[in-house]
């Protein structure tokens, strides 16, 4: 399921193509740096490839757009996050992605989106992860 999933969101957006799987790769690096269990590391492989899950929810012409997004356009795209944490929440066997899901565009300065949280705020798996999707 994880599989098929992924693949619908980088069929939506081909910036994402192979994108996820790359994401995934650098965050997984990260965390065995960090010492993680591989528990940890196992929800880290549901999370990454899930990370933009939310994107599914968002319209061709704003997810495709060439070129700068508006004011309303890029509300809609800082919506992803919420929108796939609700996607996750109702599959029980994927509900442990939400913290890379929801919080994967904030940032330490409480700067990002969707709820503006900063520093320690921002579960660690979250912080790995976007640092692997920035870089």
């Amino acid at each position: 399921m994880l599989s098929v999933l992924s693949r619908a969101i980088e069929a939506r957006d081909p910036y994402t193509r192979g994108h996820s799987a790359r994401v995934t790769a650098l965050a997984e690096a990260v965390g065995r740096a960090l010492g993680w269990s591989e528990e940890r590391l196992a929800s880290l492989r549901v999370g990454g490839p899930l990370h933009d899950i939310g994107k599914l929810t968002v319209s061709d012409e704003v997810l495709r757009k060439e070129g700068e997004l508006d004011a309303g356009e890029l509300e809609q795209i800082r919506e992803h996050p919420k929108a796939g944490a609700k996607i996750l929440l109702r599959m029980s066997s994927l509900r442990e992605a939400i913290p890379y899901v929801l919080f994967h565009h904030e940032r330490w300065d409480g700067d990002g989106y969707p709820s503006g949280k900063a520093g320690e705020q921002i579960p660690l798996e979250a912080r790995v992860l976007a640092i692997a999707d920035a870089f």
